[in-house]
């Protein structure tokens, strides 16, 4: 369908033009991308990667690398933000592990990804090399493409990882020349000594490695394995046509790094939320997006994606269900006008 037929359908319904908001966006949005009638949403779907960080040694973060792995077994427990609100909301939830800095015993919930035990600290080295960075890609195609073969359609991607605030903001830093004060926030909660350490770290970081602008270089240098598997599969769902969830800054700066290896992908996605983390809006404005939800999350885990996709879902069965002017015999002003 053309852009001009959705919108007219949208326009159509029985309410005054433009008065559904962001909600018509969406439906427009979706509707290009599946160009049929009726709009679905079929087995919506989340994967969380988990994957240590070299940097988090370098004072990066209020928490300690630990927690990554702890974490991760409180996913497997359903005992975490994303495990609720997926569960509220219908979603199906598969945890991957990337590159956790912890050797997990025959978990069968647990989809083995495992790169490496943890990436370097980019403070002295590049995070990751790139025979590493094509096997997280190819990892999560295969994920991706097995879920897809199931019926799914719409995808959101969540990230675990201790010291990852930081890789995102280098990431984006990189790829958007934006100044790094602008990138670099409180991640888990750094006080003001912290977050000057944190930053001062960084700088450090961006003076060892230079200039760099290939998309597949910077995610090498100061990527993670979580951040390059939501890279890989952010492609990879853009290639299958599915509708693809945005969550919050790290996911963002993983979808950055895809708008430079596929161009059209912006299409294709939604952004779930703008972050609380500093920079998050910087980082949406830059792509000219508008985001859901503004409810100061800063959790990660694709907690955003989980709590938009009930608007994503609404904004599908206004433009399948409403009816419109003439169905419900209403008279439109706007016809009346003309």
């Amino acid at each position: 369908m053309k852009q001009h037929v959705i919108q007219q359908i949208i326009d159509l319904k029985t309410k005054p033009l433009g008065s559904l908001g962001l909600l018509e966006k969406i439906a427009l949005k979706i509707g290009l991308v599946q160009n049929e009638l009726p709009l679905r949403l079929s087995q919506p779907h989340l994967i969380v990667f988990a994957g240590d960080h070299g940097i988090a040694h370098s004072g990066v973060s209020a928490y300690p690398p630990d927690v990554t792995f702890q974490m991760v077994h409180n996913f497997l427990n359903h005992g975490a933000a994303i495990n609720v609100f997926c569960k509220q909301n219908g979603i199906d939830l598969s945890i991957v592990d990337t590159g956790v800095d912890y050797d997990f015993q025959g978990i069968p919930e647990l989809i083995d990804c495992k790169i490496a035990h943890s990436t370097k600290n980019f403070l002295i080295e590049k995070a990751m090399t790139f025979e590493q960075v094509d096997q997280c890609f190819y990892n999560a195609q295969r994920l991706v493409k097995g879920i897809g073969a199931k019926g799914t359609n719409i995808m959101g991607f969540g990230e675990m990882g201790i010291g990852n605030t930081s890789s995102a903001s280098m990431l984006i830093h990189a790829l958007t020349n934006l100044p790094l004060e602008q990138c670099v926030g409180r991640g888990t909660g750094l006080n003001d000594e912290q977050l000057q350490h944190k930053l001062t770290v960084l700088q450090e970081a961006a003076m060892l490695h230079g200039t760099i602008t290939s998309p597949k270089e910077v995610l090498a240098t100061y990527g993670g394995f979580e951040v390059a598997h939501i890279t890989g599969a952010m492609v990879a769902a853009f290639d299958q046509d599915m509708l693809i969830m945005v969550d919050g800054y790290i996911a963002s700066a993983a979808f950055l790094v895809a708008t430079k290896l596929r161009p059209g992908i912006i299409k294709n996605a939604i952004f779930c939320h703008q972050s609380d983390e500093y920079g998050h809006q910087y980082v949406l404005d830059y792509l000219k997006e508008e985001p859901i939800l503004k409810i100061n999350l800063r959790v990660g885990e694709g907690t955003g994606c989980a709590l938009a996709y009930p608007i994503i879902q609404s904004a599908v069965n206004f433009f399948n269900d409403m009816a419109s002017f003439d169905s419900a015999g209403v008279s439109n002003k706007e016809h009346e006008i003309n």
